[in-house]
């Protein structure tokens, strides 16, 4: 089954070609490197849900690690001199050892996802010192923007308040209110893995804003470039936020979307890749949530 939802307008591009694949098939990854030899090639294929991989571990870990693993050694046997960008994840850090993070502070995962996604980190770090092939991991922080898709929770909010003030739908339900997060723009995270392809010797990064913000504050700040402020009531599984001018339930907490292993605070310094490559976000929290919040509320035909 192909999703191609989200590149649909770009299918008319002459210079884009498509390559039917999946991860799990080293037969078809060979036979593509093969016959396109590239000169660089973005790995951000994946099974990128945290919470469905608790339900599909063995999927998560065929697709997101030996799916990895057998890119880089298709490089190796074929022999193209292709640069490698592997997709890494602040996920690894789950229960964090040092707050901020940065490229040494120790993983600790938290999820099939977070698992897997550290088998990756350290098969791109051995292919590159056994192999000599330039592979390096982008440690990317959460990266949202108007594309990101729905079953997230940056998403849902601001999808939500756009289906609210359409009177389309009923009230935001999230999970865990008290998880923070360093939510950076996806466009200049973008930037950043071009740029580390363009260097001499291939490295690992840490791409983040070094800044981090509750999910209630992301509720707040969508709501609020709406014009809605939101009235906190309850705590844990009991908390709603209401509409402080008409007492309308914007949000309520709902258990389900808890994680059976949550991941309290995430937040990256990316030192290194402003020291290193003159890297530095451009969007910062408060813009990433209006642009989001807009575009959405666009769709539904509510203009901000």
């Amino acid at each position: 089954m192909f999703n191609r939802a989200r590149i649909e307008h770009l299918r008319g591009n002459s210079n884009l070609i498509l390559h039917y694949g999946d991860l799990t098939d080293s037969s078809n990854l060979n036979r593509i490197l093969e016959k396109v030899s590239p000169d660089e090639i973005y790995n951000l294929a994946a099974q990128s849900h945290v919470g469905v991989s608790f339900e599909v571990p063995e999927y998560t870990a065929e697709a997101d690690a030996v799916g990895t693993l057998r890119i880089l050694d298709a490089i190796k046997q074929i022999g193209v001199k292709s640069r490698f960008y592997q997709a890494s994840t602040s996920e690894l850090y789950g229960k964090v050892q040092a707050i901020p993070q940065t490229e040494t502070t120790p993983f600790y995962p938290r999820s099939p996802y977070a698992v897997a996604k550290l088998y990756a980190y350290w098969a791109v770090v051995n292919y590159r010192e056994a192999f000599e092939i330039h592979a390096s991991n982008g440690i990317l922080f959460n990266h949202e923007s108007p594309r990101r898709g729905e079953g997230f929770v940056t998403r849902k909010i601001t999808i939500g308040v756009a289906n609210l003030l359409a009177k389309k739908s009923g009230p935001i339900q999230l999970g865990n209110m008290d998880a923070k997060r360093d939510w950076g723009y996806a466009p200049d995270y973008v930037e950043m893995m071009w740029m580390m392809l363009q260097q001499p010797e291939a490295d690992d990064y840490v791409v983040a804003t070094n800044e981090t913000h509750t999910v209630r504050e992301f509720v707040e700040k969508s709501f609020g470039f709406a014009g809605i402020q939101v009235r906190w009531e309850g705590k844990g599984d009991s908390e709603k936020g209401f509409d402080t001018k008409s007492g309308q339930l914007l949000v309520e907490v709902n258990p389900k979307f808890y994680r059976p292993t949550e991941v309290d605070i995430l937040i990256g310094d990316p030192s290194k890749a402003k020291k290193k490559l003159g890297w530095e976000p451009k969007v910062k929290f408060e813009e990433l949530v209006r642009i989001m919040t807009k575009a959405d509320c666009e769709l539904v035909g509510i203009k901000l």
